[in-house]
C-alpha cells in the first residue's frame, strides 16, 4: 500500500489545499489517515478510486446529455 502525502495529492487531483480540506469536510473526498503527530496521508488506491468515480460521473453525464440531445433532434425532424 502506497501512501500519498497532501502536497502530492493536491498536485495529483489539481485542487488547492483549501479546496481539498473543504471536500474532505463535506465528505466528497476520502478522509486522510494520520501517519504521525503532524502528518496525514491517503492511500493511493483510495485516491485512484476517487478519480475513477469522477471519470465515470463525467461519462454518465456526457452520455445523458447526448441521449437527450439526440432525442430532441429526432423529434424535431
Amino acid at each position: 500500500m502506497k501512501l500519498v502525502r497532501k502536497a502530492d495529492l493536491i498536485e495529483m487531483i489539481g485542487v488547492s489545499e483549501t479546496t481539498l480540506d473543504r471536500m474532505v469536510k463535506a465528505e466528497r473526498f476520502p478522509p486522510p489517515m494520520r501517519i504521525g503527530a503532524r502528518a496525514v496521508a491517503w492511500t493511493e488506491d483510495e485516491v485512484r478510486e476517487w478519480i475513477e468515480a469522477r471519470k465515470a460521473e463525467r461519462t454518465a453525464n456526457r452520455d445523458g446529455r447526448r441521449q437527450v440531445g439526440q432525442a430532441g433532434r429526432g423529434n424535431a425532424a
